[in-house]
């Protein structure tokens, strides 16, 4: 029997998207919770903090509730935008996005927390706008941060079980991702199968990892010297 490359491949095209999508809010997100003081921002930080600390299966069973067609959320999207989530690839897109956004914004907040504030009123005082400042001045000056919120996106994304699994389920070429994939095969006692999974999984997290912190040891003797 020929090996299954189909959940490596969506794992894959999963962590990608997501990643893309979490640094597109995860930016401006964590920008605001880290220049600005607002009415229950603790509340919103542990909002955004909770994927880290609640079982997985917990939120996905709350997902799987909130967008199957029998409840308001499921049924709008459905109803006016031809949208079902549940047990769909766009359903294990949106579960990621929630499940990994502490992990994009955590390390972006800290990078711009730690710029110091007359960097910004320079950029200012010279005419630049806000977004000028934020593309143009403020994200260089962070690579490190940015980097790091980008490889623990990715490589939290492609390990992902509870969540995807509520959600998705396991259908195979549309919802079947690797680490799903590695559970099936081991209930089948395809033992083979699971850790060609497992090995590629592995590889490809641990060369992430180290590509990241050969990037940030460079960042930072750059820092050093300049």
């Amino acid at each position: 029997m020929a090996f299954d490359y189909q959940p490596l491949w969506l794992s894959l095209q999963l962590a990608f998207i997501t990643t893309i999508l979490l640094m597109v809010i995860g930016i401006p997100l964590s920008s605001l919770l880290a220049f600005r003081t607002f009415r229950f921002k603790s509340v919103a930080e542990a909002v955004i903090s909770l994927p880290l600390v609640l079982p997985p299966t917990v939120l996905g069973f709350y997902l799987l509730i909130a967008f199957s067609p029998n409840n308001f959320v499921g049924r709008f999207l459905q109803n006016h935008f031809d949208i079902r989530l549940v047990f769909s690839f766009p359903g294990l897109v949106v579960g990621s996005v929630i499940y990994s956004l502490p992990f994009m914004v955590h390390p972006l907040q800290a990078g711009f927390q730690s710029l110091p504030k007359a960097l910004r009123e320079a950029s200012y005082s010279l005419g630049k706008s806000k977004i000028q400042t934020l593309l143009k001045v403020i994200l260089p000056n962070m690579k490190p941060s940015l980097l790091t919120g980008i490889v623990l996106t990715f490589a939290h994304t492609i390990g992902e079980f509870g969540v995807v699994l509520m959600i998705g389920g396991n259908i195979p070429g549309k919802t079947r991702v690797a680490s799903i994939a590695v559970y099936d095969e081991v209930e089948s006692l395809n033992y083979h199968a699971a850790h060609i999974y497992s090995i590629v999984l592995l590889l490809v997290s641990f060369f992430i990892l180290l590509f990241a912190y050969g990037l940030n040891k460079k960042f930072f003797k750059a820092g050093l010297n300049g």
